[in-house]
């Protein structure tokens, strides 16, 4: 038999499932014998219940009746009785702290005759009719449905007898029946609006935010009143273990003589420091620090703690563990390690990979308020202020002339890169975390919002238009915070990061980045997953192996065909004949090669994971619209081969036609350019004494025949270049799995694959059928909004269907290639809950953006926990 409620005394922290959050630690403060209310909670199950049939379960009535009756029998009152009477709050608590989002209602019990008692009681009259107003509001608005406005009253009116009846005709002019002065009718009406509340509006808007499951419910607690608004030897407060804003040890919280919790929450008054209390009450005071002290060690971890004084007597209302910074994350954990509370794996399973992002980057003050111009995707972190500029040449000119600058495009493209490198901070009217601006910004350690649709780009007009139809002109000053997704007007003040300066230079002694380092230090230890970074130049390189990569796990190639060298790649496109091609990849040749070797020497010793170029050609000529307009007016010979060129490479879906290993096999003589410059870049390496470990990266592979063709071609140049120069130039050769059919074919295309290289990128679109670019602008907002999706499989891999051809991937690559190594190089490889999954199923490392390898290395650490936890914990 289902049993719907347990007393308090039944419970324990360990039923959270069951109880709630907030009944499971107030049944543990119970057992642990604390001065808690006495009260039950209705389970979860009967929530869930009430919600899929629309009534109680038939058992919970009578379940009730008999814990009311215990509660009764224990203080010796009666609920609702006219001498000293019972009082009960009714609060939520769902699994995972949702402050604010569901309903409370307190002093249930209160009615006509009731409130007499209560003055009798207690010896203050205004308190007893204060309380029934209290009454009156919340069940008006939460039972009744009644509007807020409606119920409204000035702090200042002092006649609370003259507002009950006030409220009282209200109540029956809005509902057409008088308020139920019947107290089992008020607790019954109260549990169930509590039931509702799980779907009201901001709980559900709140559950998508933090992806927390609807299908939970929440449980009801029921607990004696207690009432700090009794007189000056009474209040209510919060307190926590330690600071939640740095970890510190030390006396924090607040404190309100003279008042009931909600008034804390509602800020009608000032509290004092909880320190104050120690004069205001010192017997309180001890005893309160004593709990405190007693709560931290059963919970091994921060504490947060609200409580009553009710003329002099303390209770404990609620603890649980409490919410902290990053900053306050990492300094606990540790601390907690040398308290010997908790071990090193603890404390690595209490803090996670977002938390120590958002300490990497710098950050606007915390006091500097501003009201934002405007709203978009949190694409890369940190903040950063200055002039905005809408064109590439011109953030280049003004940076160069020591001016700050944030480049505003409505979307970038890789003709932006120069402005990207000079900017501060790139803001984009469109895209979101996966777009072009966002990879690139990342990679680069750039702040970064995108999708800022309320904001109009005018590039023409060199204008930014906000929301409210302010027009700002070039050259305006804005503060862009890429971790809130946020664009400010002026320059806000900034703080510095010493977390990024000590994970890139290993200077800093402060207790949070010794706290960092040890955690690192731990994460490095026992992690599976290896960890590697994107990286396209030596600078990059060098940067990713500052802060722990060990090795790169994607070289794009095609980034080094911008810029001055564009010309040369047209060059090559436009060729008849050819003698002209092969004078363009001749003259390609010595700068790629010194473009690999300067990369191969960054990260000698570690493995360099470099892919032929991918983009279709047409991406590196001219944009088509400009030239028509060129030739248009200004025709030149050049001008019109281009056009002629642009129109015949033209393609209605580029990411799905001529790109990848599909160049390779009809643009003659490309691979075997790109292979040879890697491979004489190994041996200019070898010579000068070091250990290049080059490997060959074939892209876009559908079908084992590409690849088979693609390697033959390889090999082939590899060991010209060993037998011109007499060494050996031995690069392994292998595959990205981007489209589904290759991920399907696995176990053939291994065959002929030295490693496995998923790009979830392109495999997450042409998996969903999705255009990255387009739908992050148009309706995946929307479907996010709407709970289609609980996050976006651009930010977070899809396990349930990318990643399944990734899982089905591995298994048929090693069953046919045994040894097989596999990693991942698309922008999952950064994303924390990705890495555990990529963990899981046995991948040999993850490559990400130099910024975000040692958020990386720490998430794998906290996924090899699960091998013998079960689960990380999750980060407070």
């Amino acid at each position: 038999m289902t049993r719907y409620v347990y007393p308090f005394a039944d419970g324990g922290r360990d039923m959270a499932d069951l109880l709630g959050g907030k009944g499971a630690n107030l049944a543990e403060m119970t057992r642990l014998g604390l001065p808690v209310p006495p009260g039950f909670t209705v389970t979860t199950a009967a929530c869930r219940e009430y919600l899929a049939t629309g009534e109680e379960p038939g058992e919970l009535a009578a379940e009730i009746l008999c814990a009311l009756a215990e509660l009764e029998r224990s203080t010796g009152r009666e609920l609702g009785g006219r001498d000293n009477p019972l009082l009960l709050s009714v609060r939520s608590g769902s699994k995972f702290s949702m402050p604010g989002m569901m309903e409370t209602i307190l002093d249930i019990g209160l009615g006509d005759e009731a409130v007499l008692g209560l003055a009798k009681a207690t010896g203050r009259e205004h308190f007893a009719w204060d309380s029934y107003r209290r009454l009156l509001q919340m069940y008006g608005r939460t039972v009744l449905g009644i509007a807020p406005e409606r119920l409204a009253h000035e702090a200042t009116e002092d006649d609370p007898a003259a507002l009950v009846d006030h409220f009282k005709r209200v109540i029956r002019e809005a509902t057409g029946e008088a308020f139920p002065q019947e107290p089992a009718e008020q607790l019954q009406r109260a549990i169930r609006a509590v039931f509702d509340s799980w779907n009201g509006e901001r709980a559900r808007l709140y559950r998508r935010r933090e992806h927390i499951p609807d299908d939970l419910g929440t449980a009801v607690n029921v607990q004696v009143m207690v009432f700090g608004n009794l007189g000056a030897d009474s209040g209510t407060g919060v307190a926590f273990t330690r600071d939640p804003a740095t970890g510190a040890r030390g006396v924090y919280g607040d404190y309100l003589p003279d008042a009931q919790g909600e008034d804390v929450v509602a800020g009608i008054r000032n509290a004092v420091p909880l320190a104050d209390l120690e004069n205001l009450d010192p017997t309180s005071y001890r005893q309160l620090l004593r709990y405190m002290q007693t709560l931290e060690q059963h919970y091994q971890d921060l504490c947060d703690i609200e409580f009553t004084i009710e003329r002099g007597r303390l209770w404990m209302l609620q603890t649980r563990v409490g919410k902290r910074t990053a900053e306050a994350a990492f300094r606990i954990a540790e601390a907690l390690v040398d308290e010997n509370l908790i071990g090193a794996d603890e404390a690595l399973a209490r803090v996670g990979g977002t938390q120590l992002a958002r300490l990497m980057f710098p950050r606007f003050e915390e006091h500097a308020e501003t009201t934002p111009l405007a709203h978009g995707v949190a694409a890369s972190p940190g903040a950063a202020v200055g002039a905005i500029v809408f064109d590439s040449a011109e953030a280049v000119r003004r940076s160069d002339a020591g001016e700050r600058v944030v480049l505003v495009r409505r979307e970038t493209t890789p003709d932006d890169l120069p402005g990207m490198v000079a900017a501060e901070a790139v803001l984009t009217s469109r895209g979101g975390k996966t777009s072009h601006a966002a990879v690139v910004a990342r990679g680069m350690g750039k702040v970064c919002v995108c999708g800022a649709e309320e904001l109009t780009v005018d590039v023409a007009a060199r204008t930014l238009t906000t929301p409210d139809g302010s027009v700002l002109p070039e050259g305006i000053v804005v503060s862009v915070d890429g971790t809130a997704g946020t664009v400010h007007r002026g320059a806000l003040p900034l703080t510095d990061s010493p977390v990024g300066h000590f994970l890139e230079t290993g200077e800093g002694d402060d207790p949070l980045t010794g706290a960092v380092a040890r955690t690192l230090e731990h994460a490095d230890h026992i992690r599976t997953l290896g960890v590697r970074a994107n990286a396209d130049t030596p600078e990059d390189a060098e940067r990713a192996r500052r802060y722990g990569a060990e090795g790169i796990g994607l070289c794009r190639t095609e980034h080094m065909f911008l810029g001055e060298r564009r010309t040369l790649v047209e060059a090559m496109i436009l060729a008849d004949e050819e003698a002209g091609r092969r004078a363009a990849l001749d003259a390609l040749l010595p700068l790629q090669r010194a473009d690999f070797t300067g990369i191969l020497a960054a990260m000698d010793g570690h493995p360099v994971t470099i892919r032929l170029i991918d983009p279709p050609l047409h991406e590196f000529l001219p944009d088509r619209t400009e030239l028509a307009v060129r030739v248009a007016t200004w025709p030149t010979e050049r001008d019109r081969r281009l056009l002629a060129a642009v129109e015949r490479m033209h393609e209605s879906n580029p990411m799905l036609g001529l790109r990848g290993v599909r160049l390779g096999l009809v643009v003659p003589g490309l691979v075997e350019m790109q292979v040879r410059a890697i491979a004489e870049a190994v041996v200019e390496r070898l010579r000068a004494g070091g250990d290049p470990r080059a490997e060959i990266m074939v892209p876009l592979v559908g079908t084992v025949e590409e690849l088979r063709i693609v390697r033959a071609t390889a090999e082939r140049i590899l060991a010209e270049v060993s037998q011109a120069s007499g060494l050996t130039v031995d690069c392994p050769i292998g595959t990205m799995i981007e489209l589904p059919r290759a991920a399907l074919t696995a176990g053939r295309i291994a065959e002929e694959a030295d490693f496995f290289s998923f790009g979830t990128n392109d495999l997450t679109q042409t998996a969903w059928g999705l255009s990255r670019d387009d739908v992050e602008a148009s309706f995946l907002p929307a479907y996010l909004a709407q709970g289609v999706l609980a996050v976006s499989p651009f930010e977070t891999l899809d396990r349930d269907g990318v990643g399944r051809l990734v899982r089905i991937a591995v298994e048929e690559g090693r069953a046919a290639h045994p040894g097989l190594k596999i990693g991942v190089c698309g922008e999952h490889g950064g994303d924390p809950d990705s890495i555990h999954f990529f963990h899981d199923i046995g991948l040999d490392y993850v490559s990400c953006s130099p910024f975000r390898v040692p958020a990386a290395r720490l998430e794998a650490g906290r996924a090899a926990l699960a091998d013998t936890k079960g689960a990380a914990s999750p980060p407070q």
